[in-house]
């Protein structure tokens, strides 16, 4: 492609595994190393190739499982999660309604509280991300999507008090 100073993004590299087929931590130790990559001889096709013009991102949950080796050769920036306003909003604009619509229920048929959508952040899932929210948004919509499936028809509002309805007893206090 005419370039030779690609950014290569490789993620969660706290969950690599080592095996009888080797240790990709220690492959990684070389390609990041500014001293050697230059001279980087890749073992399939035996040929050398000069790494120090390639930009590496990795990401990862938590940085502990990362050898210390390896996150020596890294800058680590560390990101906050969401803040529960962020939650809802996200919540609201865009995991709500695609869940709506995957699971088939008609426009109008299901609200959801605002009260309620925090309270499954705060009690239900209890995570950095909205990964989670997701699914227990979806699982609410199963359950409307059940009774939609068996004839009724009339509009339904999950708030905090019937929540535990859908979703079952909180998991975190």
């Amino acid at each position: 492609c005419g370039s030779n100073n690609p950014l290569f993004m490789l993620d969660e590299v706290d969950k690599l595994g080592v095996d009888y087929r080797g240790d990709p931590a220690s492959a990684l130790l070389e390609v990041l190393d500014p001293a050697q990559n230059h001279t980087f001889s890749d073992h399939y096709l035996d040929v050398p190739f000069d790494l120090s013009k390639v930009f590496f991102i990795t990401t990862a949950n938590l940085t502990d499982p990362i050898p210390p080796p390896l996150r020596d050769r890294m800058e680590v920036i560390e990101l906050p999660g969401y803040t529960e306003h962020e939650k809802l909003e996200i919540a609201r604009r865009y995991l709500l309604p695609r869940q709506v619509t995957e699971n088939g229920i008609p426009e109008k048929m299901l609200t959801v509280t605002d009260d309620a959508i925090l309270e499954i952040a705060r009690s239900y899932t209890r995570e950095a991300g909205v990964r989670n929210l997701e699914r227990e948004l979806g699982a609410i919509c199963r359950g409307v999507a059940r009774r939609v499936a068996k004839g009724e028809t009339e509009s339904l509002t999950v708030g905090d008090e019937n929540l535990e309805d859908f979703l079952g007893p909180p998991r975190f206090r």
